[in-house]
């Protein structure tokens, strides 16, 4: 019996990311956000999920990707992390993919920049490469914002 890993995926850039199924609280469209003064330029806003503040990074600051061209608006990916629910803004939401574990390499030397240091490897999909983000890398940024809750 194989176990396989299930991943969320995503698109940033022309590139395909994936997180954990189990990682995943929800997706949802784009939210109004309300920005937070002083924060670092990756932290994109605060949305209220039913009731919930929840703090949005924005995932192509955060990979020192280009910015969004035109009026697309990005997607919500919201994650669960020890200090609470995070969302991470993606350019679109994919499928649901299960790949094998022994199709996992590491990181291809291609990676820039902090692209770099927070994919953690790759997995080979029939048409493209499936990036497997550092959630908590990506989201580490968020921290110092759920502390001043405290």
């Amino acid at each position: 019996m194989s176990d396989t890993h299930q991943f969320c995926t995503f698109t940033l850039h022309h590139f395909t990311f994936g997180i954990e199924v189990k990682m995943i609280q929800e997706v949802i469209r784009y939210q109004e956000m309300t920005p937070v003064p002083l924060a670092p330029a990756t932290v994109h806003g605060l949305i209220n999920l039913r009731g919930q503040i929840v703090t949005a990074i924005d995932l192509r600051s955060q990979l020192e990707l280009p910015p969004r061209e035109g009026e697309a608006l990005p997607m919500n990916v919201i994650v669960r992390t020890t200090d609470g629910a995070v969302s991470l803004l993606v350019d679109e939401i994919g499928d649901v993919v299960e790949v094998d574990p022994e199709s996992y390499e590491r990181p291809p030397e291609t990676l820039e920049g902090k692209a770099r240091e927070l994919v953690t490897g790759v997995y080979k999909l029939d048409d493209r490469l499936l990036l497997i983000l550092d959630v908590a890398g990506a989201v580490s940024i968020a921290s110092p914002l759920h502390e001043t809750h405290a």
